[in-house]
């Protein structure tokens, strides 16, 4: 299916969402009230993660895309950017054959630069080993930050075609964002009870449907994706467009269905 750009034209909308983006918040804070320490949380994070990716995948979800740590995520104590980054190494090493085994490809989206070669060495490697994978793409943002994918977007195409300096279109653009892959999020979802997209996805989350949940992100299971989806269904995706012009689209359609069916 050809990807379509919101602001441009208008996506098919389904009961289910095909893409869902996450901010998976509240690590830090479920850890606390335990009276454990923040890595803790973090590591019963990934635990979350893991159900969350086969909750997708039994639920028909295409696309599961999760902000695992931001470009501003490194101003964090040094120790627990040290202690993430050990995590990150080691959830990757265990987790690529299990992906693989379940038919869920593996995307990274960041700027990579900063990370160890070795971990940059094993991201290559899962990417390359479930790449032929169509159950479900989950896509991890890694050092990565929404004003950063535009400006490094607008670099390549700049470099890529110098002589439409000063008439690039969104169409130009589109094809060096770094999710260029992959439909724009129909849902989007954060955990931990803040109300914001902490710079994440800011081109592709235009006319995404938001859910926000008190729920922090180590509790967050299945029946809270439900809910989520619940809310998803029960909004009406305009696009721009009126309630009325929505009424008429529907009832043409259901029409054009209907005569389909008897034809």
């Amino acid at each position: 299916m050809a990807l379509v750009s919101s602001t441009q034209e208008i996506p098919e909308v389904r009961s289910v969402p095909r893409h869902v983006a996450m901010i998976m918040d509240g690590n830090g804070r479920w850890a606390k009230k335990r009276f454990l320490p923040r890595v803790a949380g973090h590591k019963k994070g990934v635990d979350a993660l893991r159900a969350m990716v086969q909750a997708c995948k039994a639920r028909n979800i295409e696309y599961l895309t999760v902000f695992a740590f931001s470009s501003e995520n490194w101003r964090r104590p040094a120790d627990e950017v040290s202690f993430l980054m050990g995590l990150f190494y080691s959830v990757l090493e265990t987790e690529i054959e299990r992906l693989h085994g379940n038919e869920v490809r593996l995307k990274l989206i960041g700027d990579l630069s900063r990370f160890d070669p070795r971990l940059v060495e094993l991201i290559k490697r899962g990417e390359e080993v479930t790449a032929g994978n169509d159950k479900l793409t989950l896509t991890v943002a890694a050092n990565y930050g929404g004003r950063w994918d535009i400006m490094q977007a607008l670099n390549a195409l700049c470099q890529a075609h110098p002589e439409k300096a000063g008439n690039y279109s969104e169409l130009d653009l589109a094809p060096f964002l770094s999710m260029a892959y992959a439909p724009e999020p129909d849902l989007f979802i954060r955990s931990g009870g803040e109300q914001r997209i902490s710079n994440f996805l800011l081109w592709q989350l235009a006319y995404t449907e938001f859910y926000f949940t008190d729920t922090l992100w180590p509790e967050f299971n299945a029946a809270l994706l439900d809910a989520a989806i619940d809310s998803y269904c029960h909004r009406e995706r305009r696009f721009g467009r009126t309630s009325e012009q929505l009424n008429a689209a529907e009832k043409s359609q259901n029409a054009e269905s209907l005569i389909s069916q008897n034809a």
